[in-house]
């Protein structure tokens, strides 16, 4: 028994070694990787290989073959042609027909002619519609290759062409003669066109056969492209199944330390992208190496991550600015430990600033001059948007009382683009680590910037409701308060660094509804279609009524990809809503059209009209759909 342990534990040494899980990960890797690096220097010999082979072939199908193969059916069109204006030309009623005719003919020749020469040559072939001169195609072409038998036929063919040329002359010569009284010896007009026609058929079957041998090369390159791919794909497969037998052996002993640890990051990482948090079971710490370390420093970060998602999804829910600062300064004294602190809430257009949480009575239980409540640029952190800390740079601010003996730290909140709220920290001057004051200051900063959004958009909709921006029908924003707070939007926008999703929404043959029931109905509807824009967005987003049965949806702080996704929720929301009216039940379905800013322009009301573009795209499609802007969508001459 004792003997099978420590044969076991001999085995697991080896192995242990041979997959060098007992090194440290950066040695783990560099050995790993050089045992690897053979075989990926071969995989990748063979595809730098078969790239330069298949560029070659598929540069001598676009550049050579191709354009020849067109020219050649080109070519035997315009014999074709040529044909055509002979026997017009037999048939014309007098002179002048017959020589308009014998000269677009000549032209047709000619351009057969030009064509041989970049042939041989290289360069670009125009091709014209002789009738009426239009450009009908215009395309490059790469010389055919000397010797070869291409190069053979053009040869062939030019002189061909040169007699067909002679021939054609030479019987408009006798038909014009016959047309115009002249004397023309008996039979030289038929054996002219005999002559002609039996060039006209020598250029046609050289035509034909260069379109053939054209065509052939394009077939040959082709089918050496698919031997190369065939050839790379098995020689990459058997590499692959060598690696990957040598992979598994790796990958089993060094997954327990490793992979199991770092999928589990991946998974929350993308979770967390695609802004889904929940409650993620926490990693399982298996080693003390770096990976160990790094999981204890994830599970922390990720909780902290859920806590500010928990506190942002809360403090959205709030039905004030003042409930927001009182959920923020809880958070100050109960999560973070802060014992003295004071959130000050500034007014701009006032110029001044008061005591948002705790409540103080004016000018009492504040750590600072009182004259800052009536003149707030004489606080330093609202007038320069900058952190300001006693702790760096004693007596920074003159402002701050001098009979308080304690450091502080004054942090702006900076909202719509200029300082909206101060949060001041007081400590114990020596009373706690600088590592521990600065990780809470830290995290404190953090649930700040949560709050700093959300505060922005209630202190718009107070805003809202003083100047009464509002639709009056449906209780939305205008398309007034949008044009007058586009810059605090932006801005706000451009500090976060965050996207605005724009969703551009349209009742689908809304105008039916006032038709057939009446305003009083239409009315109906477009309250129901507000209520449920209104339900569906976040607190923190705006729903404007943009004109008539138009509605704009502005998302704030989203990622890429998530406004196509509520703009479809919506969709269906609107679908299945049955509407009561007098008459029974009205249900009616909508279109919209998304677009984001910045994503898909820098100006915002450009991304508006991108999202007008797309809602025309919509109802263009079919009506009850979403769609998102694409930048072929836009055609200036169209919109």
């Amino acid at each position: 028994m004792a003997f099978t342990l420590r044969s076991r534990d001999l085995v697991t040494r080896i192995i242990n070694f041979l997959t060098f899980v007992d090194l440290p990960i950066r040695k783990k890797f560099v050995l790993f990787g050089i045992g690897v690096l053979f075989w990926f220097v071969i995989l990748f010999a063979m595809i730098v290989w078969t790239l330069v082979d298949i560029n070659t072939r598929m540069d001598d199908i676009a550049r050579s073959y191709v354009p020849q193969n067109r020219t050649a059916e080109k070519i035997g069109l315009k014999v074709n042609e040529v044909r055509a204006d002979a026997l017009e030309v037999l048939g014309a009623p007098n002179v002048r027909a017959a020589l308009a005719r014998t000269a677009i003919a000549m032209k047709r020749l000619d351009d057969i002619a030009s064509f041989l020469v970049v042939l041989e040559q290289g360069g670009q072939i125009s091709d014209f519609q002789r009738d009426d001169d239009a450009l009908l195609d215009s395309y490059l072409v790469r010389a055919a290759a000397r010797g070869s038998k291409v190069n053979e036929l053009i040869r062939s063919l030019r002189e061909a062409v040169k007699k067909t040329r002679e021939s054609f002359v030479l019987f408009a010569d006798s038909r014009t003669g016959a047309l115009s009284g002249r004397p023309v010896p008996p039979g030289q007009t038929g054996r002219t066109l005999g002559e002609l026609k039996a060039g006209l058929a020598r250029c046609s079957a050289l035509a034909v056969e260069l379109a053939a041998v054209t065509g052939q090369l394009s077939a040959g390159a082709a089918d050496r492209i698919k031997f190369s791919i065939r050839c790379t794909s098995w020689t990459s497969l058997i590499v692959m199944a060598i690696a990957f037998s040598l992979l598994v052996l790796f990958t089993f002993w060094i997954s327990r330390s490793i992979a199991v640890p770092v999928n589990s990051m991946i998974e929350q990482v993308r979770a967390l992208g695609e802004g889904g948090i929940g409650d993620r079971k926490r990693i399982e710490i298996d080693s003390k190496d770096e990976i160990g370390q790094l999981s204890n420093d994830f599970n922390l970060l990720m909780e902290e991550i859920r806590e500010m998602a928990a506190f942002k999804k809360v403090i959205e829910e709030d039905e004030s600015v003042e409930d927001v600062y009182s959920r923020l300064g809880r958070t100050f004294s109960e999560s973070l430990g802060f014992k003295n602190y004071l959130i000050y809430e500034v007014s701009n257009s006032q110029n001044k600033m008061a005591a948002a949480y705790p409540l103080v009575r004016e000018g009492d239980g504040i750590f600072c001059n009182p004259e800052i409540l009536d003149q707030c640029d004489l606080c330093r952190a609202k007038k320069t948007g900058h952190v300001i800390s006693s702790i760096d740079y004693p007596g920074i601010c003159k402002q701050f009382r001098g009979d308080i003996n304690k450091d502080h730290v004054c942090t702006p909140m900076i909202i719509g683009g200029s300082t909206g709220g101060v949060v001041q920290f007081l400590f114990e001057r020596d009373g706690e680590g600088m590592s521990n004051r600065s990780r809470r200051l830290f995290k404190a900063r953090q649930f700040i910037n949560e709050s700093v959004s959300v505060l922005e958009a209630k202190r718009l909709m107070n805003t809202l409701r003083e100047s009464a921006l509002k639709d009056s029908l449906t209780g939305l924003y205008n398309r007034r308060f949008l044009q007058e707070y586009t810059d605090t939007l932006v801005s706000g926008n451009a500090r976060r660094g965050k996207s605005l999703g724009l969703i551009m929404c349209d009742l689908d043959y809304f105008k039916q509804v006032n038709d057939v029931y009446g305003h009083a109905v239409g009315d109906t509807v477009l309250k129901e279609t507000s209520d449920i824009l209104k339900s569906a967005a976040r607190s923190s987003d705006l729903v404007i009524r943009f004109g008539g049965e138009e509605f704009l949806i502005i998302l704030l702080d989203v990622n890429e990809g998530d406004s196509l996704k509520v703009a479809e929720k919506i969709r269906q929301s609107v679908e299945q809503t049955k509407i009561r009216v007098p008459d029974g039940i009205l249900k009616k379905t909508i279109s919209m059209g998304v677009s984001e800013f910045p994503t898909d322009t820098s100006g915002f009301w450009q991304a508006i009209k991108y999202a007008d573009v797309a809602l025309y795209q919509a109802k263009e499609s079919g009506r009850n759909r979403c769609v998102r802007f694409k930048p072929e969508m836009w055609k200036e001459e169209q919109f």
